[in-house]
């Protein structure tokens, strides 16, 4: 299958195959542009001409579906994980090139409020916020690349308060704060499909997310230094905004509703000065609508192949993992597994709490129960677990800083912040919900109706018989 190598291909795509609508003109760039968004979610996605009356038009939702993405891939939904743990174990280096369609108009004098057409998206955001830019950063150290995707506060004309999670980024901003130099950013707007999946790969810190990107498309991904410091950006992204963060200054950024669906804190951020905005002619300017599927699958995805890769290597009889969207694509894991012992899905539960902080609770089920359906799941919980038998329970690990029942009772400093080490400590807890090893009679025997999985309805109904002479009333 084609793999798309920019976004405007997969529009295409999507467009052609009529899993892409178009809004009428000026829609708001305040919260009814996020509202129409979200109303299409899953269904379709959806161009606005003239948001605002900008002459850039917005895209949003166009990997709002779990099969949308496999497609994307060029694999089967079921092979969807595997492909992607294969992509991120065998990265692709990039190509580097002089020309670039990304860097077709250059803007070195502007105000980026008025350039682009950047959304408010949610009632309590605090302005206007850039949701899907890939930020991408040097290793100030290794010089290995580090990609991204973090909310970003659009402050003024060339300022822009940035949320940085203790992650490789953050590192990399530390380390260069520490020696009191600026940390050179590029954030890269409008990316096909596999690059912008492969942004959110879970990898170690000297893996560059953009040959991962690579080893996606089955090919090296074409890049292109920015036109004001070394950042190597994907040369057939829509728009790139180039900068750098400076040390040693913060900014007011938030509140953001994020994608626990609960607003996050108004605090202190990192700030990105912007040197430069160059994009393609006519460029077209994307938005991820928080919380909503397109922002937790592109979340969740990544994460499930390098989490069902970290328990495979301990336990080959791990079959599959699922982070429920319910869960919102962090928090909540269920693994499936092939039991050979009492015993064993407690220790699954116990690397499973190991293979991302991320993951608060957690479910085992036996191979007859599919993870991707929440109702199954429920069923082997309400039937197969026992608190006193089943139970793990973690107090006072690392969980997600952005988990808003992790700052409960938790002190703050002086300007009301909870500190830095204090931040995302959590309860975990595991449900082994897998039915005995050992039981008797058919206690524990799934129920199944003979011939249910092969019954053809085609050939069984009937749509002409008269079924009003039979209900006569």
């Amino acid at each position: 299958m084609k793999k798309f190598t920019d976004l405007r291909a997969w529009l295409d795509y999507l467009a052609k195959s009529g899993r892409l609508v178009a809004t009428k003109k000026n829609v708001n760039l305040k919260h009814e542009l996020a509202a129409i968004a979200k109303k299409l979610d899953g269904k379709s996605a959806v161009l606005f001409p003239n948001p605002g009356g900008h002459d850039i038009p917005v895209v949003s939702g166009f990997m709002s579906s779990r099969s949308w993405i496999a497609e994307a891939m060029g694999v089967p939904e079921a092979e969807l994980l595997d492909a992607y743990k294969q992509a991120a174990e065998n990265p692709l280096r990039c190509n580097t090139v002089k020309n670039a369609p990304c860097q077709e108009v250059v803007h070195m004098e502007f105000d980026v409020r008025e350039l682009l057409p950047v959304p408010t998206h949610s009632e309590h955001d605090s302005g206007p916020y850039i949701t899907a830019g890939l930020v991408i950063a040097k290793n100030p150290k290794t010089r290995v690349q580090n990609v991204s995707i973090n909310r970003i506060q659009v402050n003024s004309k060339d300022r822009m308060a940035v949320l940085i999670l203790p992650r490789h980024l953050h590192g990399f901003q530390q380390a260069a704060e520490e020696m009191n130099l600026p940390l050179p950013v590029a954030v890269v707007i409008g990316v096909d499909p596999l690059t912008l999946l492969a942004s959110q790969a879970i990898a170690p810190i000297d893996y560059d997310e953009l040959e991962i990107a690579g080893a996606l498309h089955g090919a090296p991904l074409d890049v292109v230094s920015c036109t004001t410091n070394s950042v190597l950006v994907p040369a057939n992204a829509e728009i790139v905004i180039e900068g750098h963060i400076p040390p040693k200054i913060r900014e007011i950024e938030g509140p953001f509703g994020e994608y626990p669906k609960y607003y996050s804190a108004q605090e202190k951020r990192q700030v990105i000065v912007v040197d430069a905005v160059t994009h393609r002619k006519n460029p077209i300017f994307h938005t991820i609508v928080p919380a909503e599927l397109e922002h937790l699958l592109l979340g969740s995805i990544p994460r499930e192949a390098t989490i069902l890769s970290y328990l495979r290597r301990s336990f080959a009889n791990v079959l599959n993992v699922h982070l429920s969207l319910g869960g919102v694509g962090r928090y909540h894991l269920y693994v499936q597994i092939k039991k050979t012992h009492e015993g064993l899905p407690k220790n699954v539960i116990s690397a499973a709490f190991s293979s991302h902080y991320d993951v608060k609770h957690v479910v085992v089920v036996d191979e007859d129960v599919d993870v991707h359906d929440p109702s199954q799941v429920e069923w082997a919980i309400a039937t197969r677990f026992q608190a006193k038998r089943g139970l793990v329970v973690i107090h006072d690990a690392q969980g997600s800083v952005l988990d808003p029942s992790t700052t409960v009772g938790l002190p703050v400093d002086s300007e009301g912040v909870i500190p830095l080490q204090y931040q995302g400590m959590s309860s975990k807890v595991g449900f082994d919900a897998t039915k005995p090893m050992v039981y008797e009679g058919h206690v524990f025997t799934k129920v199944k109706i003979p011939g249910e999985d092969s019954v053809d309805l085609d050939s069984v109904l009937d749509s002409k018989f008269p079924i009003e002479q039979v209900i006569k009333i």
